[in-house]
């Protein structure tokens, strides 16, 4: 898992910085509008992987085995009137989801509580669902505290 991960964030920086270097170059075009694209692709490029970094942080401390990226069931898709996430992994132990801000995770952190355990930290939402009960409660708040370290980092 970790080589495909540190392939697949290669792989996006390297596209990132493809996209950067070459630019629109048409004719006419403002810097501005040239800069914008990069922005937007360099945001992108950091963004890759902050639910992974924060899994790792806290399978150093506690163990969260079997991590998956799951992104794609909460991702937004054509046609969604709400705000879909940015990453998600989901381990043994607990389920990270990244968000684009803290409104968005405030208001998912509301939404999934009502149907279990759901606690906002920053940009992030950790949840605890029936499969991963074992987690106690002090590990829950250590894994939420290093989500919002994290949070704040970003």
């Amino acid at each position: 898992m970790r080589a495909r991960q540190i392939w697949g964030t290669a792989a996006a920086v390297a596209v990132a910085g493809m996209v950067i270097a070459c630019g629109s170059g048409g004719a006419g075009d403002s810097d501005e509008a040239a800069e914008a694209p990069a922005n937007a692709t360099m945001a992108a490029a950091k963004a890759v992987g902050q639910a992974q970094a924060v899994v790792d942080a806290i399978d150093a401390k506690w163990s969260a085995p079997n991590p998956r990226d799951t992104t794609s069931g909460c991702a937004a898709k054509e046609g969604d009137t709400g705000t879909g996430c940015v990453s998600r992994i989901t381990t043994d132990a607990v389920t990270v989801i990244e968000l684009a801000n803290e409104g968005d995770a405030k208001e998912w952190a509301t939404t999934m509580g009502e149907a279990g355990e759901a606690t906002q930290a920053g940009r992030f939402v950790l949840t605890w669902n029936s499969e991963q009960e074992k987690t106690s409660e002090k590990a829950r708040e250590g894994m939420v505290s290093i989500a919002m370290a994290a949070s704040e980092k970003s």
